[in-house]
């Protein structure tokens, strides 16, 4: 069963530490949590402990743990946090051909448990790097990040 701190170990690691690029709309971010996300807590201050348990409280859903293959839930609980969550479980749906709603339920996670993991991750992958596109195409001032997306994506 999947553990969330391995997920949330990786996600930190690919999330680094304070950033305040003027390209970005969300503004300034530390470990990927934007000052919008915690207001009262000085961002630029926030430590790997508040993250974490941000991160648990937020992205971390119920039916995660139940999750069978640790890679599944790494890649999910990433692209959740790099797109919400309702964007990366749509395009989990999406790649195992199931009601697309942005919803991780059972039957997400019984699809998920059954799939081939490579061919799963291969699909996940494939509608991830779709989904950039389509925001560099929509707003091309994000181009900026395509190529570190893609990277994520890719890890």
């Amino acid at each position: 069963m999947a553990d969330f701190n391995q997920a949330v170990a990786l996600t930190l690691q690919h999330e680094g530490g304070y950033v305040n690029n003027p390209a970005d709309p969300g503004g300034a971010t530390n470990m990927g949590i934007t000052q919008a996300d915690m207001p009262g807590t000085p961002i630029k201050d926030l430590t790997a402990a508040q993250a974490t348990q941000y991160y648990a409280d937020h992205y971390w859903k119920p039916l995660y743990s139940q999750i069978t293959s640790q890679r599944v839930a790494n890649k999910l609980f990433d692209m959740g946090v790099l797109f919400g969550v309702g964007t990366a479980v749509k395009a989990l749906q999406t790649a195992l051909d199931l009601v697309v709603d942005g919803v991780f339920g059972p039957m997400t996670l019984g699809a998920a448990n059954r799939a081939n993991e490579m061919l799963m991750l291969d699909a996940f992958k494939s509608e991830l790097h779709a989904h950039v596109l389509a925001i560099v195409a929509a707003r091309p001032a994000s181009s900026v990040f395509l190529k570190g997306w893609q990277t994520r994506i890719d890890s």
